[in-house]
């Protein structure tokens, strides 16, 4: 951290009238002394998706000793759900920054005058995967209507659910099924299956 100390001299010392200062037993020659500190910062490269980049901006360290990076911040103006140490000519994304859940500033230090490359990945969009699955529903219901105009006989008889069976809740079985299935398999991959 840097520290400057600036003196400000009195410019009335000449012209006579008044004390203009009005703590007594100070002369006006006195020189007054104001420290200012530099606030540490540091420059950063934002990247979306590895694409960018899309803003390169200052920002200024915070912390105790003044040498944490703002990650929360960072995280709610650009959208990202994650951020990385970034390469932009090299390797590419690296290590996550991980930042302390109370505050939101970054676990690991940064000195001032650094320049940074973060690359965030976005936020999954809920409409995406709703939208998928509404239209998943629509063409597979759409394909047993048609299909199915006039079932067979083994299908009235069989009679699953003691009545007429539409064919949306059929759809929407196999899209869940579906899924189901693939959470699974990831799932049971990630734990070495």
């Amino acid at each position: 951290m840097e520290i400057k100390e600036m003196e400000e001299t009195n410019t009335k010392e000449s012209s006579p009238g008044p004390n203009p200062n009005p703590i007594p037993n100070v002369s006006p020659s006195t020189k007054a002394k104001t420290v200012r500190t530099k606030v540490p910062e540091i420059e950063i490269h934002v990247y979306r998706q590895g694409k960018g980049p899309i803003e390169v901006f200052k920002s200024s360290l915070g912390g105790w000793d003044q040498d944490q990076l703002e990650v929360r911040e960072i995280l709610e103006k650009y959208g990202f759900k994650s951020v990385y140490a970034f390469s932009p000519g090299g390797s590419g994304r690296g290590a996550p920054i991980r930042f302390n859940p109370r505050n939101g500033r970054s676990l690991l230090g940064y000195r001032d005058g650094s320049v940074i490359y973060i690359d965030g990945e976005p936020k999954d969009s809920l409409i995406k995967p709703v939208t998928k699955i509404l239209f998943g529903v629509a063409v597979i219901t759409f394909f047993i209507t048609m299909v199915l105009k006039e079932p067979p006989q083994w299908i009235k008889n069989s009679n699953l659910f003691g009545g007429s069976f539409p064919p949306w809740i059929l759809a929407c079985a196999v899209i869940v099924f579906t899924r189901m299935r693939k959470r699974t398999r990831d799932f049971l991959k990630k734990h070495g299956w």
